[in-house]
């Protein structure tokens, strides 16, 4: 798909030598950039889809198990 958009001048200055300097045309770096930051938000909805149901379960939860989870969570690749 192509398109056009926007994006402030400093942005633009950064991205351009990371093109050059990963051999990637700007469509190709934008396009990387787009996917990683939306694969990084995903594990968001996951998690608060979880919260949801679990908020539906009459257990409490465990301290030590949330935080570990929450730990393993943002050390995971989505």
């Amino acid at each position: 798909m192509k398109t056009s958009i926007s994006i402030p001048d400093d942005v633009f200055e950064q991205a351009e030598p990371l093109a050059r300097a990963t051999q990637k045309s700007r469509s190709q770096l934008y396009s990387d950039t787009l996917r990683e930051y939306l694969s990084r938000h995903a594990s968001e909805e996951v998690t608060a889809r979880m919260n949801h149901v679990l908020s539906q379960l009459d257990e409490p939860a465990d301290p030590f198990v949330a935080a570990a989870a929450a730990r393993t969570l943002v050390r995971s690749k989505w």
